[in-house]
């Protein structure tokens, strides 16, 4: 809060010009200035940080060195896209608070040296007296001095439709919008009535600024950007101890070093997943035009991943579980039943009434055409906020009929009977009655309606003028109940997520009765409940606790809603946010993935990574299941990548201590891993187990590596008797050991696709065409190559039928193996 803003004694004459021009040159103009970006360039280049593709770039060069020009230059080509990627995204999200800036480009009406100005809003400084009236936009976050009538549309920060009166005097945290009944925000308009108010913050000082703050801010890592990290890591740590240990090695035993140390970078190739950011992008990019069917607009690829690993969905209750639309919902009489008598005096009032048309008169007359073409309007006594309710009289023949709607407890104060079936028989008010009333009345509330109390009174038939004094002595008729409507399809919607282990949790800025009502109409039980003034007193360590035994938060303010997203995700969870406005902005840059709705505002379709065309949520499930089938398909690679490839290249390095030449020759390697590398390209094609759909999942780096540690070895035992025999088979040609080494390394990688493809039984679950064609034409051409020119010039000799004897049995008892010991590891293991 600015210390120097002026006092209630000198709000009459404002600040002088020179006081004005002070603080603008000291503080800036008030516009919506986003925090110094940096250079595009070096944008760009902090995307070269992952250790991922630190180490494809690595192994890009490499292959390079070795003369493998081609697979470098797709290595390359990967990255290139993968990084360009990233950095579209940071890019978008500078775009977002731009569209922010927007706001402050208006006029203000502020008092200067006595006397009235208009400025350009972007001149309003701390310290100004700014009047407002009707159909203005706050131009700056400020203090109300005086108010009448004054009214303000807020829901550019709460999210909420109905207007907020606001009036002088203490006003609580000014951090908790919906509760600052004694504070103005920039960017919200005035609905109806005038006020004067200090201004106390200015540009991104200000709520709406924080907001443009929050979108430049870096958040933690989403799920798919902390598994890519964690998993280049893990195989960076890999590649250099075999490197170092085979180095070592045959440096021992005198070997050539150039060749040893080829061998080595070969080694280090052939464990590297190259081909990992085309699966993803072709796996990404399969599953964004599934989703473009069901019309929803992907706007970053690897939010499709982060979908399939939600477990924690946040969402806002406007607009998105709700229609953002005031509907009447009911008409009662006095005791509760359904009346047509109260729908018609109601739409009489809101018909015949020419003063400030509410959201509810709205609703009344949008509820149901009643005919009132009998009835002419003869006097009015328009609303006002003092006395809160309107009164209409209108007539027909003889008749004379004054009627009146507004706040519950003014007309229950001014009525003295009720209709008790109908306006034919009346009774009087009396204590139990009245008790009666007020209890139903607060029965709607805490169901989350608003109420409007509905009476009238018989004038003479003379009667041709009405005076505020008339409204006395009213038959009270009953209620108007109103309600913003859940949505059709968010129940459905919010059980189906239930139902595959997505958590619904509810982040509002409305008050805890309505957001309970809502969530007990869309079917999501409450587990526990925290208010914005609760959060507030609650430190970061706290909020994380508090957010695994709650999933309804009311009364936030955009800054807190980011808080609760930040809490979920510091507890390991990965986290979605549905919402529609600007205050929810924040909260869709900060969660691991954000949803929008194609009528949101542009803040927040642009901080959003996927937007639903047509407003139907029964999608997000949908959305949710076609990420899983994404991550089964990227974890399977990475599953079949890192086992095979860890169990030949460990077998390799262990063998070059032993075998008097190296088990295969540098070129050799990157052939072998070249053709492994075709065999998976159909992998984005695949099918995935049902079982794995049914529940989120994530990238568990925890789980790789000890499904790593445990199938690796046994492709190396196989390995190791491949040896073995083709030492006794051709103890003295290294050609032939080369070229039986690289058909059986091949056969078995390539093979075992199938065994790990699926948790359940291989024979049952098919594989995709694609995947079952190019794997077996891959293993095929391993073994046709060394009959081929090329085959020679690489190092490879036709080799001898009964090896194949050998190798048929082997590699059949080597995939039973490999079945046997996944299911025992699945019965031990479970992906998180």
């Amino acid at each position: 809060m600015i210390a120097d803003a002026p006092s209630c004694a000198n709000a009459a004459t404002g600040l002088s010009e020179a006081e004005a021009s002070e603080r603008l040159a000291l503080h800036g103009p008030n516009v919506l200035e986003a925090r110094q970006r940096r250079a595009l360039v070096l944008q760009l280049l902090a995307r070269f940080k992952n250790p991922l593709v630190i180490l494809l770039l690595a192994a890009s060069t490499m292959e390079a060195a070795t003369g493998d020009f081609v697979s470098a230059s797709i290595i390359m080509v990967m990255v290139a896209l993968s990084v360009t990627m990233d950095f579209v995204q940071e890019h978008r999200a500078g775009r977002a608070a731009d569209k922010l800036r927007k706001a402050a480009s208006v006029r203000a009406s502020v008092v200067r040296d006595g006397k009235i100005r208009e400025v350009p809003a972007e001149e309003v400084v701390s310290g100004d007296v700014v009047l407002l009236s009707a159909g203005d936009l706050v131009p700056a976050d400020g203090t109300l001095l005086e108010a009448r009538d004054l009214f303000l549309n807020q829901a550019l920060l709460t999210g909420e439709p109905y207007p907020v009166e606001k009036r002088p005097g203490p006003s609580g945290d000014p951090g908790e919008v919906a509760a600052a009944t004694g504070t103005v925000f920039m960017g919200t308009s005035v609905v109806s009535g005038s006020g004067r108010a200090v201004v106390t913050q200015t540009g991104s000082r200000t709520s709406i600024g924080q907001i443009g703050l929050a979108l430049t801010r870096r958040t933690l890592p989403t799920a798919f950007e902390s598994g890519t990290k964690n998993f280049g890591l893990l195989i960076l740590r890999l590649a250099m101890l075999m490197v170092l240990f085979v180095i070592f090695v045959n440096l021992i035993r005198d070997r050539p070093w150039l060749e040893t140390f080829l061998f080595a970078i070969a080694l280090a190739v052939g464990l590297t997943p190259e081909l990992l950011p085309m699966v993803v992008s072709v796996t990404l990019a399969r599953g964004a035009m599934r989703m473009s069917s069901r019309k929803v607009l992907v706007k970053r690829l690897a939010a499709i991943h982060d979908l399939g690993s939600m477990d924690v969905l946040c969402t806002d209750k406007t607009g998105t579980l709700t229609e953002a639309r005031i509907k009447l919902d009911q008409h009662l009489d006095a005791q509760g039943r359904e009346s047509a008598r109260v729908l018609e005096l109601a739409y009489l009032n809101s018909q015949f009434e020419t003063g400030l048309r509410s959201p509810m008169d709205e609703a009344i007359l949008r509820h149901e055409e009643v005919d009132v073409r009998a009835w002419e309007k003869i006097d009015e006594v328009p609303f006002d906020f003092e006395r809160r309710r309107v009164s209409v009289l209108v007539g027909r023949s003889h008749t004379r009929l004054l009627v009146i709607k507004g706040a519950f407890e003014d007309i229950l104060e001014l009525s003295t009977q009720y209709e008790a079936n109908g306006p034919t028989e009346l009774r009087p008010i009396d204590d139990a009655t009245r008790r009666a009333l007020v209890e139903r009345f607060e029965a709607l509330g805490r169901e989350g309606y608003r109420v409007l109390g509905i009476a009238w009174k018989a004038e003479a038939p003379e009667c041709q003028h009405i005076v505020i004094r008339d409204e006395m002595n009213l038959v009270f008729a009953g209620f108007a109940v109103f309600e913003d409507p859940p949505k059709e399809s968010a129940g459905a919607t919010m059980r189906g997520l239930a139902e595959v282990g997505v958590s619904v949790v509810i982040v509002t800025g409305d008050n805890e009765l309505v957001a309970q009502h809502v969530c007990r109409h869309v079917g999501v039980p409450i587990r526990g409940v925290l208010t914005g003034i609760e959060l507030q007193s609650l430190d970061e360590q706290a909020l994380e606790a508090r957010v695994e035994t709650t999933n309804l938060f009311c009364r936030l303010n955009p800054a807190q809603k980011d808080r609760v997203i930040l809490a979920f995700k510091k507890r390991g969870h990965v986290v979605g946010y549905l919402g529609d406005g600007i205050n929810d902005a924040p909260s869709l840059h900060s969660a691991d993935v954000g949803i929008s709705v194609d009528g949101a505002v542009d803040v927040a379709k642009d901080a959003a990574d996927l937007i639903l065309l047509d407003r139907d949520l029964a999608v997000v499930k949908e959305g949710v299941l076609e990420g899983r089938r994404t991550l089964g398909n990227i974890i399977k690679y990475i599953l079949m990548g890192t086992s095979s490839n860890f169990g030949n290249m460990f077998s390799m390095a262990g063998a070059s201590v032993f075998l008097p030449f190296l088990p295969m020759l540098p070129m050799q390697i990157l052939v072998n891993n070249f053709l492994y590398d075709v065999s998976e390209v159909p992998i984005p094609t695949d099918k995935v187990d049902d079982a794995f759909v049914a529940r989120p999942h994530r990238w568990g780096m925890a789980f790789i590596r000890k499904f790593m540690m445990v199938i690796g070895p046994v492709s190396s035992v196989f390995d190791f008797a491949t040896f073995f025999l083709l030492l006794r088979l051709f103890p003295r040609n290294e050609r032939l050991f080369h070229t039986g080494w690289f058909v059986e390394s091949l056969a078995t990688q390539v093979l075992v696709i199938f065994i790990i493809r699926t948790q359940g039984n291989p024979l049952r679950t098919r594989p995709s065409r694609p995947l079952l064609l190019t794997s077996l034409a891959v293993v095929a051409l391993a073994v046709l190559l060394p009959f081929t020119t090329i085959g020679a010039k690489i190092g490879f000799e036709p080799l001898p039928m009964a090896f194949f004897a050998i190798l048929v049995p082997l590699v059949v008892t080597y995939l039973a193996t490999v079945e046997l010991v996944k299911r025992w590891f699945y019965r031990h293991h479970v992906l998180a």
